[in-house]
């Protein structure tokens, strides 16, 4: 299902991208965005884009990124050969560090279909964020459906929210723009471990 805009000589549906969602305010899911999903993309006016796929992003997505100025992080979880649990955590803390930076949003979070790796890494967010374990394991399984996979829900249940806190330590509320009281969290640079960024 698509949204409508009107307005214009012809009406243009804007069809999200496979298993896309709302997680937070500024964050978004889904699945691998393919062309037709790029006017859509365009509404949520993206600063990032989170991929969580060891294969080279596709040359067309990497144009459309490139002329809309939007950051590329790429952060490579093997999909179909189980990762050690030990370099999971490492690869998602990672990508947490750049999810938690606000001057990265609005971001999308995706993989191949949106469901493994993207709900690993909402997971550990949701963990950060102190929801309960079922609610956490409820919104995985609702995205991976029929395929929800047990070392998946073994990572979630293991992953500690407090390993973070080194992070938190680091980030500072800051005031932006004049007059303005709505706070941001941000990095303090020298503490900062440098992302895997891909330059578009």
């Amino acid at each position: 299902m698509g949204l409508i805009l009107e307005g214009e000589e012809n009406d243009q549906v804007l069809l999200p991208p496979s298993n896309f969602s709302l997680v937070e305010d500024g964050i978004f899911r889904s699945g691998s965005p393919q062309s037709s999903n790029f006017p859509f993309l365009d509404s949520l006016n993206l600063r990032s884009i989170i991929y969580l796929c060891p294969e080279p992003y596709p040359e067309e997505n990497l144009d459309f990124l490139r002329s809309r100025n939007i950051r590329l992080f790429q952060f490579g979880i093997e999909g179909k050969t189980e990762p050690s649990l030990s370099n999971l955590k490492d690869t998602i803390m990672e990508a947490l560090k750049v999810l938690i930076d606000v001057r990265n949003h609005p971001v999308l979070i995706h993989c191949k279909r949106g469901k493994h790796r993207t709900g690993c890494l909402v997971g550990c967010l949701r963990k950060f964020q102190n929801w309960c374990l079922s609610s956490v394991f409820e919104e995985y399984q609702r995205f991976a459906g029929a395929k929800s996979r047990e070392i998946d829900l073994t990572f979630l249940e293991t992953f500690d929210a407090k390993c973070l806190r080194p992070c938190l330590y680091s980030i500072i509320y800051q005031y932006q723009g004049y007059g303005s009281n709505k706070r941001r969290l941000l990095y303090t640079e020298e503490n900062l471990q440098k992302p895997q960024i891909t330059s578009v």
